[in-house]
């Protein structure tokens, strides 16, 4: 797994709203933003499910994932491409849940999805642009 760096992280954990890019078995794409979610580890972040149906549905047939997060300050921006699982009980996902449900009763936490980041691409303006950093 990658880990991300300083730099990376803090821009992530800036970042209020994400497009979540999956694909089905047939390979239909879907992206949903996502705003629930938080880095785990420097390797793992944690989205929750709160209303997901194609997303989550194409994350079963097809555990592959990726998320785009950038600065519109610094104009710096970051891909991230990792395998995922889905949880709905034990430890992490009550522990995630318990989070969600403290910012407000009004989300289901119907489920944990567990993204092990695999790449990290550079999606800055530019020249580096698309290059695998991570």
């Amino acid at each position: 797994m990658v880990a991300l760096s300083g730099e990376i992280k803090e821009l992530f954990n800036r970042t209020k709203v994400m497009p979540l890019a999956t694909a089905s078995k047939s390979g239909v794409p879907n992206v949903a933003p996502v705003a629930s979610m938080r880095l785990a580890a420097d390797d793992t972040i944690w989205i929750m499910d709160n209303y997901m149906q194609k997303t989550l549905k194409n994350l079963q047939e097809n555990p592959v994932a990726a998320l785009s997060f950038h600065d519109p300050e610094t104009k710096r921006c970051f891909q991230v491409k990792g395998s995922t699982e889905i949880r709905t009980s034990g430890p992490d996902y009550e522990k995630f849940r318990d989070w969600m449900r403290s910012k407000s009763d009004k989300y289901p936490a119907k489920s944990l999805i567990i993204m092990k980041i695999t790449d990290v691409f550079e999606c800055t303006p530019g020249k580096d642009a698309g290059k695998k950093v991570l």
